[in-house]
């Protein structure tokens, strides 16, 4: 599978940096879009604060200028835990911005190279927080929203052979994770035992439902989301 090129929002560390290089093992062209340059040096890096609506505009116009994109994921994000007492307005409008406005910015630009070789792969990075968790208040409004337009999209594209899916991830062992709970800790192990499967998820846990997701042959997968928890959107609610 060769001729394609992927745009990964938060593409140099993390989830985003392992789906970056599965997908240069593939073969494939990849953009990766954050405020910070990582260390691949196969990867093209496209340094944007995501918060900024007009940097992403202008970073959109550029990538969709030199780059015919195949593939979309909107991976980036930022938790801002805060019980309900202490949560901000301004907290649910700064993840808007990054989760859902920045996606839908990149996305209509990416759009018309899709629509003219009549397919496309559009994928967020979601939560098993959109189900409830507490102290995310912002997060999980936002990471919720992202299924909804997710699920819109799919019902607008389809006919374009584009699909747009969702992957839920459970905790996960990245930096946000060990930003939350402390690496190493009790806590932390506490955690892993309440998860049904017994263990915390790892990037690559991820990047194989992405990849899933992602490949051509997926076209008949849309406007799903798909929970990579280790059951803990059926069983024990984690955090």
């Amino acid at each position: 599978m060769t001729g394609y090129t992927a745009v990964i929002t938060g593409g140099n560390k993390g989830i985003g940096a392992d789906l970056a290089a599965a997908m240069v093992a593939k073969g494939w062209r990849v953009v990766s879009l954050a405020r910070h340059a990582g260390d691949a040096p196969d990867v093209e890096h496209v340094i944007c604060d995501l918060s900024d609506p007009q940097a992403v505009a202008e970073a959109a116009g550029g990538i969709a200028a030199r780059h015919q994109v195949s593939h979309f994921v909107q991976n980036a994000g930022i938790i801002l835990p805060n019980l309900i007492e202490d949560a901000q307005p301004a907290e649910m409008l700064a993840l808007t911005q990054l989760h859902l406005a920045s996606a839908l910015t990149l996305a209509q630009a990416f759009l018309p190279a899709m629509k003219a070789r009549g397919f496309g792969r559009i994928l967020f990075n979601a939560s098993r927080a959109a189900l409830g968790a507490k102290t995310r208040t912002a997060y999980s409004a936002s990471k919720a929203g992202m299924i909804g337009m997710a699920r819109t999209w799919a019902l607008e594209l389809a006919e374009h052979g584009i699909t747009v899916n969702v992957v839920a991830p459970g905790p996960i062992l990245t930096d946000n994770f060990w930003g939350i709970v402390p690496k190493g800790s009790a806590q932390e192990d506490d955690l892993a035992r309440r998860i049904p499967v017994g263990r915390l998820g790892t990037v690559g846990d991820v990047t194989r439902a992405f990849m899933f997701l992602a490949d051509p042959d997926a076209g008949f997968i849309t406007g799903q989301t798909l929970f990579v928890c280790g059951g803990a959107s059926i069983g024990a609610v984690p955090i």
